[in-house]
């Protein structure tokens, strides 16, 4: 009975992989000038690069907690899960052919706290070099490329170690005020504490964001496919609210089904719905 169900599972995991990789590959390969044109200028674009804070917000920060679907909640299947991801400018001008140079972090942690001495199971971490260029048509900014080098690991050693390195490509695009989507690909190195890992983390990323209501409900998609033709991967929808414009502060929801959730448990399929809060990047989202 538990076979079926996992069988059942990895089916329902391969049918919406495939149906989101179709959606975000029309939406990327659709002309965009069908679109509503709502880019930034080209001065407004770089003075903001040059002359806002030089660390900021990179990824979504959030603090969440929840537990597994389809199963009684426990002290063993719930947890809190939290994320924070900041960049850091080195050069206020364009550092080569019109690209800006960042330092990137971000730091996701599994904490077990409804359990006895609430331990924490693990933390990845994923320090990055990146440059990242405006891409303008008509004198707006459009899209933005982004070349880094990265490596993420859980800090441990002997069997617990987990860690690669790769040089990430990165293409993300504002069809309007309200649509954004991006592509990842990845080209792995130092793979030789998990030399499996893209069976199950893939060599692409992909991410579909929607402003429901402007500044105020937004979704957003981020999914992945194994590096081989099967059913493993993963998919993690949110929603978020933010209940006052004058702070960048979001009650939301998160549903993570599939595998890399963490790299301790790459190869364990999970499936979390948690709630919570979240900040997001005030600027252009360089992901």
């Amino acid at each position: 009975m538990d076979k079926i169900k996992q069988n059942h599972l990895n089916f329902t995991i391969q049918s919406k992989l495939k149906w989101c990789f179709l959606v975000i590959s029309c939406i990327l390969l659709f002309p965009a000038s069908l679109y509503a044109q709502s880019g930034m200028s080209r001065d407004s674009t770089e003075y903001i690069l040059a002359n806002s804070p030089a660390f900021s917000i990179y990824k979504d920060n959030y603090f969440i907690t929840g537990t597994a679907l389809g199963e009684e909640p426990s002290k063993y299947n719930s947890d809190i899960k939290f994320q924070f991801s900041f960049k850091q400018r080195l050069q206020n001008k364009p550092v080569f052919a019109g690209s800006y140079l960042y330092l990137t972090y971000t730091q996701k942690s599994f904490w077990d706290v409804y359990q006895a001495s609430s331990p924490f199971t693990e933390t990845n971490y994923n320090p990055g070099l990146m440059l990242a260029k405006p891409i303008y048509k008509d004198d707006k900014v459009r899209s933005m490329l982004m070349l880094s080098i990265e490596h993420e690991s859980n800090g441990r050693d002997s069997i617990y170690s987990r860690s690669w390195n790769y040089i990430g490509i990165n293409y993300s695009h504002h069809f309007s005020s309200r649509i954004r989507a991006s592509l990842k690909l990845v080209i792995p190195f130092g793979l030789k504490d998990n030399p499996d890992l893209l069976k199950y983390n893939g060599l692409a990323e992909w991410q579909f964001t929607w402003d429901i209501k402007k500044e105020k409900l937004v979704l957003d998609i981020i999914g992945r496919k194994s590096a081989e033709w099967n059913t493993k991967g993963s998919l993690m929808t949110t929603i978020s609210f933010r209940p006052s414009p004058r702070r960048n502060l979001y009650w939301t929801l998160q549903w993570y089904q599939g595998y890399s959730e963490s790299l301790i448990d790459y190869r364990e399929s999970t499936n979390m719905l948690r709630v919570g809060l979240m900040f997001k990047p005030s600027f252009f989202r360089f992901y």
